[in-house]
């Protein structure tokens, strides 16, 4: 309570100290919020909570939905752990690199970037890396503990050719949580994401790779699931698929009223007159991709639910609209796709929206380093879709329904309906 409390009190309180200070009587004062990741998710918790406090807000990769956010990031680890199969990291990085090369041109032009990870859905299988070799040099990394006190850990180098239970492994993380009769309980992040989540640790005594539970989902369950103070978990030992749902289930219902930031009801907001735009990086590798694709939808359908699907689609976009990334990572650019670019004009993008009534048709991305650096490129709006023609030197936004459906989940893993 107290983080989306307070936002709203700081800016009602900002606002009117403003007004006194620079004697701005009866003129309108305009509040805007802008924020990624955590800061994403309470941007919507404002949006959502007090729609007449803010006249617009930029929202990027929000973790919301955070009763399955946290463990999520388990699921990987709980995939090697249950299919007995720990990739050396190397091994999962060469079938992303392969997935990107494969998927590059989907969208009409050849340039590292995979834009359409739908089309990758469609068109890719991981099956096809089997036998790809790989390599990755030996490499010492220095951790600090305390002031003159560190570690160093050294891993070997990797050598090797892709194996069947790696590429089984990458299928299944690409998946998603399913439970064990086949129910979704929730999603996975789109083909040309790294695989950060399920990287495994070097043990040296017994020159194999293991298990590395990461923090990011293990203190979650351990400490605000499981009550126990620390700060991860020792073991997936007798976790299952279904045991990972039922630590969604109960973040959901614990902490919905504070966490979940994930009602679909916008109208106080919009009748205020607010603006939305909300970019989320295509190859984010810590929040779903279609995390906040289903949240869109979710509003659309909740708010326009008489009309049409294009109808409802202009509706909403009118004044909420959402922009997914080519290529980006989280709240950033990738690294391994750096001729994609990240978004550097939202914030201005958003004032000429609201106060001039300048509604954005698509969104610019400045590219940051690499051989395009400095480029600015065109975004474009959902559901349309970037696919380029004339030799991928134009731009064009286009709408298929196979793609589209690529987005679309249901979630029967549970009887209650997952905004």
């Amino acid at each position: 309570m107290f983080g989306y409390q307070a936002h709203y009190e700081l800016s009602a309180v900002g606002k009117a100290f403003t007004k006194n200070f620079f004697d701005l009587g009866s003129s309108k004062l305009y509040a805007y919020y802008q924020g990624c990741s955590e800061g994403g998710r309470e941007g919507w918790s404002q949006v959502q909570r007090f729609g007449e406090e803010w006249d617009g807000a930029v929202i990027g990769a929000p973790a919301i939905r955070y009763g399955q956010q946290q463990p999520n990031h388990l699921y990987p680890g709980l995939v090697e752990y249950t299919m007995g199969y720990y990739p050396p990291p190397c091994e999962l990085e060469k079938i992303n690199n392969m997935t990107i090369a494969a998927c590059d041109a989907l969208d009409g032009k050849k340039d590292g970037v995979v834009a359409r990870t739908d089309l990758c859905k469609l068109h890719f299988n991981v099956n096809s890396t089997i036998g790809a070799p790989y390599y990755c040099p030996a490499e010492t990394t220095t951790t600090v503990l305390k002031k003159r006190l560190s570690t160093s850990n050294t891993t070997p180098a990797q050598n090797g050719t892709v194996t069947k239970e790696g590429a089984a492994v990458a299928a299944k993380i690409l998946d998603g949580l399913k439970t064990l009769d086949g129910k979704r309980a929730y999603i996975w992040y789109q083909p040309s994401a790294t695989f950060d989540d399920a990287e495994t640790q070097y043990n040296s005594d017994t020159d194999s790779w293991e298990l590395d539970i990461t923090s990011l989902g293990g203190e979650w369950v351990a400490k605000f699931l499981e009550l126990y103070d620390v700060d991860n978990l020792s073991t997936l030992d007798n976790v299952t698929y279904d045991v990972m749902t039922k630590w969604m289930t109960l973040g959901w219902q614990r902490y919905e009223d504070v966490l979940q930031t994930t009602w679909p009801d916008l109208t106080p907001f919009h009748s205020n007159g607010g603006k939305i735009i909300h970019v989320h990086g295509e190859s984010d590798p810590s929040i779903p991709t279609g995390s906040s694709v289903h949240y869109h939808e979710s509003v659309r359908k909740t708010m326009y639910s008489s009309l049409s699907f294009n109808e409802s689609s202009d509706a909403l976009n009118d004044w909420n609209r959402l922009y997914l990334v080519p290529g980006a990572a989280h709240c950033s650019y990738s690294t391994d796709q750096p001729n994609g670019g990240w978004p550097q004009s939202t914030l201005p993008t958003l004032f000429d929206w609201v106060e001039n009534g300048q509604k954005p048709d698509r969104l610019n991305a400045t590219v940051q380093e690499g051989e395009n650096y400095g480029q600015v490129q065109q975004l474009c709006a959902w559901p349309l879709r970037p696919y380029f023609v004339n030799n991928g030197t134009e731009l064009t936004c286009v709408f298929d329904e196979e793609s589209y459906q690529t987005w679309v989940y249901d979630f029967d893993a549970y009887d209650l309906p997952l905004y």
